[in-house]
């Protein structure tokens, strides 16, 4: 009886290791491929796409207009007031850490940790590429252990480059509008490499919440966070702070 138990414990041991190495070959090949082809979709774009509620979506969008706007751009076909913008609202310390930035995980500790109205994260450009280009929506430990465990594989296998090509493509910027391209053209009638500095902060700026922060309409908030991202862009030196980035 005992010798069956270690041989079934033995077979489970084997099968368990076999489906891990399976994993990580696949999530390696997944991350590689994404190195060169820009992603079909993702999954928060299926969510927005099957989201139809009776009568009218978000702000009003008739159900028929819930189609998903969406253009891949590399950094050459936009304007370098993007990256800077995104840099500035988001992660400064996006050219320096790899991939995950402990002062800023400290500081939104402590300001959790204050009683903050609102909590804080602390996630890099790196964590949100991963989150948005390989996972789901949602708020586990599990998913947030994938995400560490993608953001140490596109660093390792990405360039910077590379990393911020896939956000701002990628970034929802407004409902069924993920990346600058689409929301340039929808709420500036204009190709992301014409962007002014002014737009690509009031782009950067609706970020932390695009459903609520609009583009199209901003309000007192966003125009507050739009002029707080030009600030920023200004002091990290303007366009020429991404102009590394941008050639390598």
């Amino acid at each position: 009886m005992a010798t069956d138990y270690k041989k079934v414990w033995r077979q489970a041991r084997q099968v368990l290791l076999q489906v891990v190495v399976a994993l990580f070959l696949t999530s390696v090949a997944w991350v590689l491929m994404y190195r060169w082809v820009s992603p079909p979709a993702t999954w928060l774009m299926l969510d927005r796409r099957a989201y139809a509620p009776v009568g009218k979506g978000y702000y009003g969008i008739q159900e028929d207009d819930r189609r998903i706007r969406y253009y891949f751009k590399g950094l050459d076909e936009v304007s370098p007031q993007v990256p800077l913008a995104l840099i500035a609202a988001e992660d400064q310390r996006f050219l320096l850490h790899h991939g995950f930035d402990g002062n800023a995980l400290l500081n939104a500790a402590k300001y959790n940790m204050s009683g903050g109205k609102r909590l804080r994260g602390g996630s890099t450009i790196s964590q949100q590429v991963a989150k948005n280009v390989f996972l789901w929506q949602g708020r586990s430990y599990i998913r947030k252990a994938a995400e560490a465990y993608f953001t140490v594989l596109i660093e390792l296998f990405w360039s910077k480059r590379r990393i911020m090509e896939m956000y701002l493509s990628v970034a929802e910027m407004g409902d069924c509008t993920f990346g600058v391209e689409a929301a340039s053209q929808r709420y500036f009638h204009k190709s992301a490499n014409r962007i002014t500095a002014s737009e690509a902060a009031l782009l950067a700026g609706v970020l932390p919440n695009p459903l609520r922060f609009r583009a199209s309409n901003p309000g007192p908030q966003a125009r507050a966070k739009q002029q707080r991202v030009l600030r920023n862009m200004r002091r990290l030196g303007g366009k020429t702070y991404v102009q590394e980035l941008i050639e390598e």
